[in-house]
């Protein structure tokens, strides 16, 4: 029985669930022997055809298919996959800068791409970190081998719908359950936000077992029964991501569809807590995007801007652009200062840092963008132009979860001053 799903008119999705639902392209063989510089490259080239199609994703807030096709056909799905499944291998550190590449030319795009490679991390990287004992270890090596094949040879995209609306911890306030039956689990639950509905080919959902103090991670297939996707998606921002409402209703999962062995999750997140900042370089990318626009707007190159827009040589124009390019510096710098130095098992110190480095980058992409818009003037905001899509982009950053800039605010308030 194939899923039920809600699409609203505007939305420009097909009722199919899967990389079915959109156009596909072929699965490119990954490149493991890109360095990180090529694979950004690689992004830097497509950037001119995401650009365009940010356009009409927006419009529709409909899922940016071509966008993906273009990165499956060139390997990327496979980025974070180890060299030894068949990957490109990249780092964590790798992905980011690659992340924020992408971000530049398309917000949503970046986003959506996170989704899938958080899943290729944590059961990569950051498992190869852990203490597993011998049987957990070779029993995820078999599970993670056939996910990470699907994604090599079959281009799968994943998804990773962890908001459930009640908490912003990453280990609280999971209200999905999963029954323990012969074979596997039946997942019941409801996930808010759950980006690239209807594209994934894989749900990714943390839930619990009654009697069991720890998370589980589990893989649900899309088109399995007692997956329903709900809901209309007109947001702000970042419509791309087309973030719907996943409802799970004795959604069967196999036990070899678990993406980390059980309690696992919970020790990443607790000793690996970095994987939690992989939404910034995103919106470092979007504050970049920005800047491009108002370089090329400011110079007169801005195609369909009004004549007299190229202003470089007033002032108080420069000093506002000065002001915008420190703002994107600060926030490169806090961020790869973190991601570079990223252990196991962090400090309060690198704590603080991590959460003040995301604050700061999603705090000053709208700030850049507010910047923008007084610095290029009233006639850069028309629809026509890209600045007001990337400055209601930039809007929702503080809002991303588990660190949003509350959260942030209220853990940074209440380091050193207690003993515990």
């Amino acid at each position: 029985m194939s899923p039920t799903i809600t699409i609203a008119p505007h939305e420009g999705s097909s009722v199919a669930t899967g990389s079915t639902a959109g156009p596909t392209g072929p699965v490119g063989r990954p490149d493991s022997d890109l360095s990180r510089d090529n694979m950004v490259e690689v992004i830097a080239d497509l950037g001119p055809v995401f650009d365009a199609r940010a356009v009409v994703t927006d419009l529709n807030a409909e899922f940016p298919w071509g966008n993906f096709n273009d990165l499956r056909e060139r390997g990327f799905l496979a980025l974070c996959v180890p060299k030894e499944y068949g990957g490109m291998g990249a780092s964590y550190a790798d992905y980011m800068r690659v992340s924020e590449e992408i971000g530049r030319h398309c917000g949503s795009t970046g986003l959506t791409f996170n989704m899938h490679n958080a899943t290729m991390l944590w059961a990569g990287q950051v498992a190869d970190l852990l203490d597993m004992s011998r049987e957990e270890r070779e029993t995820h090596e078999r599970r993670r081998a056939e996910m990470f094949r699907g994604v090599v040879e079959d281009g799968e995209i994943h998804s990773q719908p962890f908001s459930e609306g009640l908490n912003p911890g990453a280990l609280a306030g999971i209200m999905t359950r999963a029954v323990p039956v012969e074979g596997g689990y039946l997942v019941t639950g409801r996930k808010i936000f759950a980006s690239l509905s209807g594209a994934a080919d894989r749900y990714n959902v943390t839930c619990q077992v009654e009697g069991e103090e720890f998370l589980r991670l589990l893989s649900v297939g899309a088109i399995s029964d007692g997956v329903e996707i709900v809901d209309d998606w007109d947001p702000l921002g970042m419509r791309g991501t087309v973030s719907r409402t996943l409802l799970l209703k004795d959604a069967f999962v196999p036990a070899d569809d678990e993406i980390l062995p059980g309690g696992m999750y919970d020790q990443a997140a607790k000793r690996y807590p970095f994987l939690f900042m992989s939404l910034a370089p995103s919106y470092l990318g979007l504050t970049k995007g920005i800047l491009d626009f108002t370089r090329s707007y400011l110079r007169g190159e801005v195609a369909g801007a009004a004549k007299g827009t190229g202003r470089r040589d007033n002032p108080i124009k420069q000093y506002g652009w000065a002001e915008m390019n420190i703002k994107y510096e600060q926030s490169r710098s806090m961020l790869y200062g973190v991601v570079d130095s990223a252990t196991l098992d962090p400090t309060e110190d690198q704590m603080v840092t991590a959460w003040a480095a995301v604050y700061t980058v999603m705090e000053h992409a709208n700030a850049v963008a507010a910047l923008a818009v007084r610095v290029c003037g009233g006639q850069s905001m028309l629809k026509h132009m890209p600045l007001e899509r990337m400055y209601r982009d930039s809007r929702l950053g503080s809002t991303m979860l588990p660190w949003s800039a509350e959260v942030a605010l209220e853990r940074i308030g209440k380091a050193y001053l207690y003993d515990n």
